[in-house]
């Protein structure tokens, strides 16, 4: 197994860390549950850039990246609605989103084919990855530190902002996903 699917495997084995972390009250678990959501954040950056660099590009990958993505993300937003930071809707709408894709990703092995992920599910990715960060440590250190009040309503505003876009870029890649892949569907026996 070369080193892109070691980390794709090892951002795997953060989410049970992470998730442990998230349930301890305190302020140095909120830090700590953060980082290692960072950190295993980074390890998807990390692979995709060595695997091009190197041509380690394989189907495992492909295969394993998207998937390690969408569990460590996933995990971290059930914690931040158990937080009361994340309202499930979008949680919903996300899981409908990465379902449907893996659906027709199915579809696609069916066909001999392997989907990789297209420039929007990366943004989409990303951009999950960022407004995570900024909710499992910001939305949950503000309202902990009574000196921090003064900052609820801007937290708020910049909150739900990420969580609309989060919500746009994720409908908004997998009706991609559909349109780029649709003789997938077509092809379909």
């Amino acid at each position: 197994m070369n080193l892109p699917n070691k980390l794709s495997l090892l951002r795997v084995l953060l989410i049970p860390v992470m998730v442990l972390m998230m349930y301890l009250p305190g302020i140095p678990f909120v830090i700590l549950s953060t980082a290692v959501f960072g950190a295993a954040a980074f390890t998807d950056y990390l692979d995709g850039h060595i695997a091009r660099r190197d041509n380690l590009v394989t189907d495992f990958g492909k295969f394993i990246d998207p998937v390690a993505d969408k569990l460590l993300n996933l995990s971290a937003m059930i914690m931040l609605i158990h937080c009361g930071v994340m309202p499930a809707w979008a949680v919903i709408l996300i899981l409908a989103r990465e379902l449907a894709v893996d659906g027709l990703r199915m579809v696609a092995v069916g066909q001999g084919r392997v989907i990789a992920a297209g420039p929007l599910g990366k943004i989409k990715t990303a951009s999950q990855m960022v407004v995570i960060i900024f909710m499992m440590l910001i939305c949950r250190l503000v309202p902990a530190i009574p000196a921090l009040s003064f900052l609820q309503l801007p937290v708020d505003i910049i909150r739900w902002a990420g969580i609309a876009w989060i919500a746009v870029i994720t409908a908004w890649s997998g009706i991609d996903y559909f349109v780029r892949n649709f003789d997938c569907i077509r092809n379909a026996k």
